[in-house]
């Protein structure tokens, strides 16, 4: 709870911090930094956070037997896989949710892991993308040669990753579209994919309930004419590879969705300007994000980018930093320009 308190204050939020007996003892004030120890709120709260919540808890915010403030009520319940189960905490969980208060919980019963908490309450509260329905995709598409070997890239998903979090964080509700990347973005709609049609399918598909998509996946630009479906055995000498074009999942999504703001992104070998500008104009994107990857230290698999935001009438250089305050930079330049196109 220090790491939950700690990272919604980070994201802006006035934090106070009500101590029960047991966390007195065993964790103690001294482990939360940057918020407020209170007793009580001062004023009004416009959210109140229970986490975490044993069974007695869980059945007194059921049953109106907490006192709780009438603002927005979350709940992160901490129950062992028997109590999780059990008809009177499943009922009691069901009575919290008909009573508008929001539920996260983690697997067979434990609590949620620390990001989903944050997740779950940044996206209650709200924030400059509060009602926004984004779509991420993250990662890298693979194209298969044979069954055991592919065509791929480096992109380890990160920056698709640090969207989405900052988007939650900003009050959006997310959804990836993850391919070939470890683990999923707590908070958010996952989608795992690996090849590029498989992407195409997915984006086309779940662009429809979104407002926005920002496509920060690396798409392979090509994949094998002639894939075979077992391994293909080494024999002497040299083995040619015919290479086919794939589909153009930016120019699709703008031409079936004209009305989507989409954010595509342009990773080149030297200045990347020229080719974000290119891919604006031809794609019919809203932004164009350009990076060079030839930079040591930045883009593919690295903590660290440095990009420069390209509108139709603006440009935005950000120099490099860490992925999470490169996607912050991004969709401040999203929001700004959605805000001039109302």
């Amino acid at each position: 709870m220090p790491a939950v308190a700690g990272e919604l204050a980070r994201a802006g939020n006035r934090v106070g911090v009500i101590l029960g007996q047991d966390a007195r003892r065993f964790v103690g004030p001294a482990a939360f930094q940057n918020v407020a120890l209170i007793e009580e709120p001062s004023e009004a709260p416009e959210a109140v956070l229970y986490a975490p919540a044993p069974p007695e808890t869980l059945a007194r915010l059921a049953h109106g037997l907490e006192g709780v403030l009438p603002v927005k009520t979350i709940v992160a319940p901490d129950l062992d896989a028997g109590t999780a189960v059990h008809p009177a905490m499943r009922e009691n969980l069901k009575l919290l949710r008909e009573d508008g208060r929001r539920i996260i919980e983690g697997r067979e019963g434990g609590m949620a892991a620390p990001a989903e908490i944050v997740a779950g309450a940044l996206g209650s509260l709200g924030g400059p993308l509060g009602g926004l329905r984004l779509l991420v995709t993250a990662g890298g598409t693979r194209e298969p040669i044979d069954s055991v070997r592919f065509i791929g890239n480096r992109s380890s998903g990160r920056m698709g990753f640090a969207l989405a979090r900052e988007a939650l964080r900003l009050g959006a509700s997310v959804t990836v579209v993850a391919a070939n990347v470890d683990g999923a973005e707590p908070g958010t709609a996952h989608h795992a994919v690996e090849t590029v049609e498989e992407l195409r399918e997915a984006v086309l598909d779940l662009a429809a309930g979104a407002d926005a998509l920002v496509m920060a996946a690396a798409v392979s630009d090509f994949t094998p004419a002639s894939p075979v479906g077992e391994k293909i055995r080494r024999r002497s000498g040299t083995t040619s590879l015919e290479l086919a074009p794939t589909s153009d999942i930016l120019g699709a999504v703008t031409e079936r969705y004209p009305d989507l703001f989409v954010v595509g992104f342009a990773a080149t070998h030297g200045d990347p300007v020229d080719d974000a500008r290119e891919k604006l104009e031809s794609k019919g994107a809203d932004l164009v994000v350009g990076n060079d990857i030839s930079q040591e230290g930045v883009g593919f698999a690295a903590a660290d980018n440095e990009v420069y935001i390209l509108g139709r009438d603006k440009e935005r250089f950000v120099p490099r930093a860490t992925k999470e305050e490169v996607a912050r930079a991004i969709l401040e330049s999203m929001m700004a320009e959605m805000d001039e196109e109302r």
